[in-house]
């Protein structure tokens, strides 16, 4: 039996680019799209005109109890889950000044609530089973900060929090949580960056002098979800081209 990689918000640039690269190596895989999303269709007719058959199933990650229905879903129509990828992010950038409740409180419940929404439901499966795999997504900007971020900054720290107290829990039952932390890659919400800001402020600050793609760190996604990397637990993986070394 194929293991199951459930990767929430797979439809934007990362999350399709971890898809394609966890089905290209035997994983059945599945992905989540906001409820009210109408090109959800779409997006999975594209992916299998190129060869893909990925199931997708609406869930609103900020709510419990859709992550609850949406998992016992996926496990009576698919199988339990193996590897989940807490991918789902949004930003709502501006500065502490201006910030106001409301989005600090998306940006918390999309980026940081979902991770404990979708992680509950499949935890306890991956004990009983002697296997799992828990990837969660976060950024430099939650290593480093960043202006007009104190949202973002916040959540996306907090998910690393909760990796190394998790990974903690479950060592001894053959089940790893670790974050990944991307620079600035080449997705649709880098790219929506005005070109002369990623020009003159972000691409200089890479040592690369350039951003990342979504291969590579699909490619790091890979690893973590392999039986190789039994033994690499509670980490946080930069992967920013040399932009903030920690």
């Amino acid at each position: 039996m194929a293991r199951v990689a459930l990767v929430t918000g797979g439809m934007g640039g990362l999350g399709e680019a971890i898809c394609i690269k966890m089905a290209a190596l035997g994983y059945q895989v599945v992905t989540t799209y906001s409820p009210g999303n109408t090109k959800a269709q779409d997006w999975l007719a594209s992916m299998e005109s190129q060869g893909y058959k990925f199931k997708a199933y609406p869930c609103d990650v900020s709510d419990y109890d859709s992550a609850v229905a949406c998992i016992n879903k996926i496990a009576e129509e698919i199988g339990p889950v193996d590897v989940l990828v807490n991918n789902a992010g949004i930003t709502r950038d501006m500065t502490f000044k201006k910030m106001d409740k409301v989005n600090w409180d998306a940006v918390m419940k999309t980026n940081l609530d979902s991770v404990f929404n979708m992680t509950k439901p499949v935890c306890d499966g991956m004990l009983e089973r002697g296997w799992g795999r828990i990837i969660n997504i976060s950024s430099v900007n939650g290593q480093k900060g960043a202006f007009g971020q104190t949202n973002y900054s916040a959540a996306k720290a907090g998910m690393h929090g909760f990796t190394k107290a998790l990974a903690l829990e479950v060592a001894r039952k053959g089940v790893t949580v670790n974050t990944i932390s991307p620079g600035y890659i080449g997705t649709k919400m880098v790219m929506a960056i005005p070109s002369e800001v990623l020009e003159s402020k972000i691409i200089p600050q890479i040592p690369m002098g350039r951003l990342g793609k979504p291969e590579e760190v699909a490619g790091l996604v890979a690893y973590l979800a392999s039986d190789e990397a039994a033994f690499l637990t509670g980490a946080n993986i930069a992967i920013n081209g040399g932009q903030h070394m920690h």
